[in-house]
């Protein structure tokens, strides 16, 4: 099997192994189970004037939900990025591809990330693995992933324990942090810089700020451990009983946001890795994230149905509105500012 083929066939079988086997952290969780909200009894809200809408990286969202990088590179993922894309322009969400590598090496599979025929008006990330800027991809790359999606921003994400692990992985990442302060240098669109389900410590947040990224997406523990993913696909005894050993590795998610938005005020913080509902999407908000990332979720509506996904938003919405009914707070605003959470261990 070629390279090219090599990439194509690990994105059907990331894809299979996600929706199909049991992949998520075993014991390590999110975190956000320990924060809780302070109930309000009496809000003096009318239910009917509450509002999601918000900003972000200077594009209007109704809700600050981002339908998180996923799939791409098949037909099947073809399928799911169009039902995603559909929803998010109903619902004015913001959207992430999964890694356009493939795209880039095979051109006759761009096509499977094209979303913009459905969703001419969202919040839309490329994507593409930092660590690629190790290994021969430059600015004019990256340019050719954000031309060919129309994207308004593009998503560099870090995965260095799936690396580890994957058969064949890139592991060089020596001196990586000066090619991404190079590419932030020469790019007129934001760089987001995400982990993939293991976390951003503040103290590396606090290097890729100054690196030039315009967004931090923590991508913490607690959901789809990419380990796991890994060592499901390995062909060898050695290489699957790491990803096994490993499968709980990361930060939890809550503990990213709260420390990197602690660490910085102002930087566009995006929370993510293993959010499940709009509570959790809510309990971010309120921690000091500006919006928060679903996958898992969206991808086992998206395979489902487009009416699997629309009842889904609609769920989040209703949840998130309700959390905001429910501490008397109106908007997405008075909620991140309100002090209406507190900790319970």
């Amino acid at each position: 099997m070629n390279q090219f083929n090599d990439i194509e066939q690990r994105k059907a079988e990331h894809l299979r192994i996600c929706l199909d086997e049991n992949v998520q952290f075993h014991q390590q969780t999110n975190g956000f189970e320990h924060y809780h909200f302070t109930h309000c009894c009496l809000p003096e809200l009318d239910f009917q004037d509450i509002t999601l809408e918000t900003s972000f990286l200077g594009k209007r969202l109704s809700a600050p939900i981002l339908i998180s990088s996923m799939t791409g590179g098949t037909q099947q993922a073809k399928l799911i990025n169009h039902r995603l894309a559909e929803v998010a322009q109903n619902y004015g969400l913001a959207m992430g591809v999964g890694s356009q590598r493939v795209a880039l090496e095979q051109p006759e599979l761009s096509d499977t990330f094209e979303v913009r025929s459905v969703a001419p008006d969202i919040l839309l990330f490329a994507n593409l693995g930092a660590i690629q800027l190790n290994y021969n991809y430059s600015v004019d790359q990256c340019l050719a992933i954000v031309d060919s999606l129309g994207a308004d921003a593009l998503v560099l994400h870090l995965n260095p324990l799936q690396e580890c692990i994957q058969n064949r992985g890139d592991t060089n990442f020596k001196g990586l942090l000066s090619k991404i302060e190079n590419l932030c240098q020469n790019i007129a669109i934001p760089v987001i810089a995400k982990e993939v389900g293991n976390g951003i410590s503040a103290k590396m947040a606090e290097k890729l700020i100054a690196s030039g990224v315009s967004a931090i997406d923590v991508a913490g523990a607690g959901g789809t451990s990419w380990a796991k993913v890994e060592s499901e696909r390995a062909d060898n005894k050695l290489q699957k009983q790491l990803g096994l050993s490993f499968t709980d590795w990361g930060i939890p998610t809550a503990q990213c946001i709260k420390q990197i938005r602690q660490l910085n005020g102002k930087i566009p913080l995006i929370a993510s890795g293993g959010l499940r509902n709009g509570l959790e999407v809510s309990k971010a908000i309120a921690l000091g994230a500006d919006i928060a990332g679903l996958a898992f979720p969206f991808l086992q509506a998206a395979r489902d149905s487009p009416e699997s996904l629309d009842l889904l938003v609609k769920l989040i919405l209703a949840e998130m509105k309700t959390v905001l009914f429910c501490t008397g707070n109106a908007n997405i605003s008075q909620l991140r500012s309100s002090n209406s959470l507190y900790y319970l261990s």
